[in-house]
């Protein structure tokens, strides 16, 4: 009796998910297609597409939403099943680099003309390289569509990537730039005594031939030169600001309580400066909030210098903008330049380990005297664990598409939060959104109680809220995780 009930279940659970596969257009993340002999070469080139670009997944045997609406796109693999275990060949054998991370699930379902048929979707998770089509091309996904890449697209893709770093090109500068107090205490640090500056720094990597002539790189101007931004007429500093309230105000008057402070110099120098002006300016005296209650920040200061360290050190220096530090009564924002590197994505941050995109700075700013980094992995996880322990909401990353531009941004709420919020946060970590009944349901709350806390956490940019299924079937998701997954179809 038990069996049949879970299979009932099964059946249930399977039937809503075709019903929302049958619902759902194409999206950055979401494309489906008929099987057929034609279709494999075109599956193959989304299947990079969806690598290269955020994941996704592919849904075989499902016509077209342009072509066929509700049930009647249900064709099913049955049409040509052939196609498929094409497919599945060529994803193993005509992609390089090798692209391991894609999973195939067979959905049962009842098919256009009432007989027995299935799904099959192909789910492709994002990759921390650039694959290609072996002699075919090398493919991004659209909103709509994929488009074959270009060479340079390709080369800001391996950027974005981390596949390649900024930090390893040449810079056309003197060593002499570089000869400063800053570079002899870390030989000193190092005991590195013999031969020039040049020859000190191509020995660690610091400097390369170009053109038959020693160039420092770029990581090595931006752990020593007094001004890296003069040197390489690129943007490569950090810019604070501090406003009154909790947002920008944008008008003719800024809610600027001062002009913004630029810090430029030797890395160690920023996160060391930087840090010391934004403890300062967080402690230097109570403000008034826009409450009219004075405003005491909470902040553990290792997190802050931790945030700071880490939008210095994985920054992508290939895009030449500042790294912005916003200070506003109940929280801190920290801007860097660049994607994740790699599969690394806010929702799996804190499980994921470390993974850096400039190696090279990394390997020599913890070599310093009084490193700013250890360069354990730990960092993010103290950050979240250190702002648990006092009470606080654990840091919260964002990225594209929740930011109009490639960069990757912490904030750090100087509030105490509710303890519904620990199971809350899990929960969407686990399936990604939340409804209204979900909360009700874990917090044991009513509707309207549960409907004040999403509206409060919408309002603070905690989450993001989804009314395309009806105000009813609200979604609530953590920003920058509010994209598909197969759970979503349910």
């Amino acid at each position: 009796m038990k069996a049949k009930s879970k299979n009932n279940s099964i059946v249930s659970q399977q039937s809503a998910i075709v019903q929302n596969l049958c619902s759902k257009d194409e999206t950055i993340r979401f494309e489906s297609k008929r099987v057929s002999g034609k279709m494999v070469h075109k599956a193959l080139e989304t299947v990079v597409a969806f690598a290269n670009t955020e994941g996704g997944f592919l849904v075989l045997g499902l016509e077209d939403f342009k072509k066929a609406k509700g049930v009647d796109r249900l064709f099913g693999i049955q049409e040509n099943p052939e196609a498929v275990d094409e497919l599945r060949r060529k994803v193993e054998h005509s992609i390089i680099p090798r692209l391991d991370e894609v999973i195939w699930r067979s959905i049962p379902c009842v098919l256009r003309d009432g007989s027995e048929g299935s799904l099959v979707v192909v789910e492709v998770m994002k990759s921390a390289k650039v694959h290609s089509v072996v002699e075919d091309g090398t493919w991004k996904r659209l909103e709509h569509g994929i488009s074959e890449m270009t060479a340079r697209e390709v080369n800001e893709l391996c950027f974005a990537h981390g596949v390649i770093s900024a930090e390893t090109e040449t810079v056309p500068a003197p060593f002499e730039l570089l000869d400063n107090e800053y570079w002899k205490t870390y030989c000193q640090t190092r005991k590195l005594t013999t031969g020039d500056i040049g020859d000190r720094m191509f020995r660690i990597g610091l400097a390369r031939k170009q053109g038959g002539t020693l160039q420092p790189t770029r990581a090595a101007v931006l752990l020593f030169a007094e001004d890296p931004s003069g040197i390489m007429a690129y943007k490569a500093a950090i810019r604070i600001f501090h406003y009154t309230g909790t947002r920008i105000e944008h008008g003719p008057v800024p809610n600027l309580i001062k002009t913004p402070k630029t810090i430029s110099g030797p890395l160690i120098r920023q996160i060391e400066y930087a840090y010391d002006y934004v403890i300062n300016e967080i402690v230097g005296g109570l403000k008034l909030a826009a409450s009219g209650f004075e405003t005491v920040h909470l902040y553990p200061t290792r997190v802050i210098k931790e945030a700071i360290t880490n939008a210095v050190i994985h920054r992508d220096y290939h895009i030449n903008r500042d790294i912005h530090i916003r200070i506003f009564d109940n929280h801190i924002e920290v801007e860097s330049p660049g994607l994740f590197p790699g599969a690394i994505r806010p929702e799996n941050l804190e499980t994921a380990g470390s993974l850096s995109r400039n190696a090279l700075i990394v390997n020599h700013l913890r070599e310093f005297p009084i490193p700013p980094n250890i360069d354990a992995g730990e960092g993010v996880r103290m950050m979240f664990s250190t702002m648990r322990a006092v009470g606080l909401y654990p840091p919260m990353y964002s990225t594209r598409p929740f930011l109009k531009q490639d960069g990757v941004m912490v904030v750090l709420l100087n509030e105490e939060r509710p303890p519904i919020w620990e199971q809350v946060s899990d929960w969407l970590d686990r399936n990604r959104f939340m409804t209204n009944a979900d909360l009700c349901k874990i917090a044991n709350i009513d509707t309207l109680a549960a409907s004040r806390l999403f509206s409060k956490w919408v309002i603070k940019d905690m989450l993001i809220s989804d009314k395309s299924k009806g105000k009813r079937g609200t979604r609530y998701y953590k920003p920058g995780q509010a994209v598909e997954q197969l759970g979503d179809f349910q």
